[in-house]
């Protein structure tokens, strides 16, 4: 599977840096509405556009190292990750991040320990 590297890792850091833009200001603030809108509609175009080929990659992920975890969209797996049941670490916070620069799928054992379980080359 090929994508392109670098409109992925685009679209990837501009949907990261509108959902800190969003968390940075309060809810009563009246940007909000229209900033959380407008992460919704990037959010739809990334899944629209991404989707697809980050869905088959995380099932490829997931049968290697999580079946007994549930196949999220992409996007869940952005910012703090999705959580993931690990044989390998059982008992343990594990989470599976979706980051960018490169766009890569992180595993995140506890607060310290991660692994690359998959990078676009």
């Amino acid at each position: 599977m090929f994508m392109d590297n670098k409109a992925l890792d685009s679209a990837l850091q501009e949907l990261t840096k509108k959902r800190n833009e969003l968390k940075a200001i309060d809810y009563n603030d009246p940007k909000y509405d229209d900033l959380e809108e407008k992460l919704h509609d990037l959010e739809d175009d990334f899944q629209d556009e991404y989707g697809d080929y980050l869905e088959k990659i995380l099932k490829e992920v997931h049968v290697n190292h999580f079946p007994d975890s549930d196949i999220l969209l992409p996007i869940a797996y952005m910012g703090d990750g999705a959580l993931v049941e690990s044989e390998k670490y059982p008992g343990k916070d594990t989470r599976l991040i979706l980051e960018s620069n490169p766009p890569r799928l992180i595993l995140r054992v506890g607060k310290d320990n991660k692994e690359v379980v998959w990078e676009n080359k």
